[in-house]
């Protein structure tokens, strides 16, 4: 067969690339926040980290001032839809919805919206491993691509916190500008400018955890050296990074995800 001609490459700028939407009016901005963050909750749900009633998802209002959208107490992550969301102010109080709120743990939320105006999304769920490292009182150590995301970017509150939620000032102190912290004997909380990263960086961090138990059970981690660990963060350890990744889940899964971007 005569030789054929080699393919032209394709214009970078006619690729399709996924980028976070922007949105006209507050209004859209809220419809589309409120929509991400029931999606995220029927995520979890599905992923089994919607264990009892601790779990909570917040979400900063984008025109009401230090107001967050929140799921409701007692009910299931994985039937709920953008209504049955509620509007807490930072004190706690229901300004739309018409279910209770967790409020000691949503004092924890407020606490961290309120220190860090930047953050969006607060997520504090239920992993096993997540909650295995805790009792160890550990950070997540560099020894994975996936755990240098967190790496010299989350902390450590190394004290039991009670059977509430503690102190929500000192749980917001101890995170401090990172973008996860781990709560010894309680688990992960994780942060992030939207819905979308703060989610993945819950789920990366408890990937982490399992695959750092799994190989402290196996024998000795090698740990990668610092100059590559802080490399390997500025490559795929921002908030764009984490939403960037965390859009495939979106439509993973038995329940398709409706998209409103």
């Amino acid at each position: 067969m005569p030789d054929q001609p080699v393919p032209v490459p394709v214009p970078v700028e006619r690729l399709g690339f996924e980028m976070p939407p922007a949105h006209d009016t507050v209004e859209a901005a809220r419809e589309h926040r409120k929509a991400r963050l029931a999606e995220a909750l029927r995520l979890l749900g599905r992923l089994g980290y919607g264990e009892g009633v601790g779990g909570q998802v917040t979400a900063r209002d984008p025109g009401f001032e230090d107001c967050y959208w929140v799921n409701p107490f007692g009910r299931a992550f994985g039937g709920l839809g953008p209504d049955d969301l509620l509007l807490v102010d930072g004190d706690g109080r229901v300004v739309r919805g018409e279910r209770r709120v967790n409020e000691l743990a949503f004092a924890v939320h407020a606490a961290v919206h309120r220190a860090r105006p930047e953050v969006v999304a607060v997520v504090r769920a239920q992993g096993p491993y997540g909650r295995a490292l805790a009792c160890l009182g550990e950070l997540l150590a560099p020894i994975t691509q996936e755990a240098c995301a967190f790496y010299e970017d989350h902390a450590l509150l190394d004290e039991f916190t009670g059977g509430g939620d503690g102190d929500p000032a000192r749980i917001a102190r101890a995170l401090g500008p990172y973008k996860a912290l781990i709560l010894r004997n309680r688990g992960l909380l994780t942060v992030g400018d939207s819905v979308d990263a703060a989610v993945w960086w819950f789920l990366e961090a408890e990937r982490a955890a399992q695959v750092q138990l799994i190989a402290r059970a196996a024998g000795k981690p090698v740990p990668i050296d610092h100059r590559s660990a802080v490399a390997t963060r500025e490559r795929f350890g921002s908030d764009l990074a984490a939403w960037v990744s965390y859009q495939p889940l979106r439509h993973n899964g038995d329940t398709p995800v409706a998209s409103t971007s």
